[in-house]
């Protein structure tokens, strides 16, 4: 599978040492095209890909173009691709609130896939969220799917309605687990633990959890009570946390994120 990224930034090169990591593709097989030459040198050293500057070169021989660039550089990049692919190549977006008839209509190409992953994707445990528009062959979800994969867990979903409410939950959600960690951890500090100790207890905490939650299939009421002693430690704790407003703050800054991500798509398509 050849695939040129279009923007060599952060999730750019999230998503190519992904592929290269898994053996999903070959590093003769990438392309990585940035107006950044500096970056390019860093991305061609690091993983031996195929670099450049020109986007007309880039995407000559690619079956997928995959856009990783930042949404305010999206209109721009869209000009300069606005006809150039070719009938069986697809369009792969990860651009952040651009919707896909904004892809569609800039690129003058059907063939799009939207998709919506966050930042765990760089260590191969991210979760992406896809949909595509009826113009994507089977083969080419699965090629898209493949490149996905690569980076952790994929959902597809039929309707582009679902990417924004996936994007305050899986988008913007390790945001909101690495703001309980550092306030975790600030708390063990401020009771007496060292900080480094702190620091291991809270993330072994939250990945076991999650590992927990993962493999017994438990929901998650049931495995707090597990945890949950009559009169005990974490009762006390939980009670504070419901005083607090804690699930109602985390159910609020979820629609926020997702009313958010709406306006950026409305703004998206103008």
């Amino acid at each position: 599978m050849k695939i040129t990224f279009i923007g060599a930034g952060f999730m750019g090169e999230a998503i190519i040492a992904a592929l290269l990591k898994r053996k999903s593709a070959r590093p003769a097989d990438i392309y990585a095209c940035d107006i950044d030459s500096a970056r390019l040198t860093v991305i061609g050293k690091k993983y031996k890909v195929n670099c450049g500057s020109d986007i007309g070169k880039s995407i000559r021989d690619a079956e997928v173009v995959v856009l990783s660039i930042k949404p305010q550089t999206l209109a721009a990049v869209l000009k300069d691709l606005n006809g150039k692919l070719k009938q069986g190549q697809l369009a792969l977006s990860i651009v952040a609130g651009a919707r896909l008839d904004t892809i569609v209509k800039g690129l003058g190409h059907e063939a799009v896939v939207r998709v919506m992953p966050n930042t765990p994707a760089q260590v191969g445990q991210g979760m992406s969220v896809w949909t595509a528009t009826s113009s994507v062959t089977q083969a080419q979800k699965e090629m898209a799917q493949t490149i996905l994969e690569a980076m952790g867990e994929e959902i597809y979903v039929s309707d582009e309605k679902y990417i924004d409410m996936a994007t305050a939950i899986s988008g913007s959600g390790p945001a909101y687990i690495f703001l309980i960690m550092e306030a975790l951890t600030d708390a063990a500090v401020h009771i007496g633990l060292p900080r480094k100790t702190a620091e291991k207890l809270v993330i072994q905490t939250v990945l076991g959890s999650a590992y927990l939650s993962r493999e017994t299939g438990k929901h998650a009421a049931e495995l707090k009570n597990m945890v949950t002693s009559p009169g005990g430690t974490t009762a006390e704790g939980l009670l504070c946390l419901e005083k607090g407003g804690m699930r109602a703050i985390l159910t609020q800054a979820v629609i926020a994120a997702y009313e958010k991500a709406q306006r950026l798509g409305g703004q998206s398509g103008k």
